[in-house]
């Protein structure tokens, strides 16, 4: 079993920033590859960023790469994912996710799913 629970989503004005958090815990969450999603109000969820599950490198999506920096500090079992520049197309739930997948990109991929947390984007 693993739990994720995430944090710092909040009311933001275009072109700033923000940091989410994800707490992760259970005995076999090393053993999974962690990552962010979000879900847009009518949309489907979608990924943003994750590690991969063996070499721990990063992948972006294409919307993500170059505002969006996906971090994790092993001490604390904690994943961040800093965002910068955000737009109101960045408005979402932000989902924290845990895989067994190399790479986890797509959501079927996913076995663990947070409770998210809510990024507001104002113009």
């Amino acid at each position: 079993q693993v739990q994720l629970v995430e944090s710092g989503g909040e009311l933001v004005q275009a072109g700033g920033s923000l940091r989410l958090s994800c707490a992760a815990s259970g005995q076999s969450v090393r053993t999974y590859a962690l990552g962010w999603f979000r879900q847009a109000p009518g949309k489907e969820r979608e990924f943003v960023a994750s590690f991969s599950g063996s070499s721990g490198s990063r992948y972006y999506s294409d919307s993500a790469k170059d505002r969006f920096i996906i971090s994790r500090d092993n001490a604390k079992s904690t994943m961040y994912l800093q965002m910068h520049n955000l737009t109101p197309e960045d408005t979402a739930t932000y989902y924290c996710a845990a895989s067994k997948a190399r790479v986890p990109t797509l959501t079927t991929l996913i076995q663990y799913w947070g409770q998210g947390t809510q990024v507001t984007v104002s113009s």
